[in-house]
């Protein structure tokens, strides 16, 4: 395992919920990761681990090896990939979200 694959273990594992995103919460980079932002806010979520990958291009290609999913971002709930903006979306419209998140918090 590589250094960058250790640092992204540490981090998934070390917090409840972890948005790994271009950019950070408060100015995201990209509007994907600004949507994935306003879905954990509109879940609710008031503080979150959030790893903006433009900082570190091993974390960046790191991620993709991580969770074998090619696009940035990426979200985890207790140390669980959930999936992309896509996804999150999809989720978050089901109410699918919203359960993952109170069932986090409430662990």
């Amino acid at each position: 395992m590589s250094d960058a694959q250790k640092q992204i273990q540490e981090i998934v594992t070390s917090h409840s919920v972890v948005l790994f995103m271009k950019g950070v919460p408060d100015m995201p980079q990209c509007g994907f990761s600004a949507t994935a932002v306003q879905i954990l806010k509109n879940c609710g979520v008031e503080e979150f681990a959030a790893v903006d990958v433009l900082r570190s291009p091993e974390i960046r290609q790191g991620i993709k090896d991580y969770a074998n999913w090619p696009t940035i971002p990426q979200l985890y709930i207790k140390g669980e990939f959930v999936g992309g903006c896509d996804i999150m979306k999809e989720m978050y419209q089901s109410g699918e979200l919203q359960k993952e998140l109170d069932a986090a918090k409430a662990a």
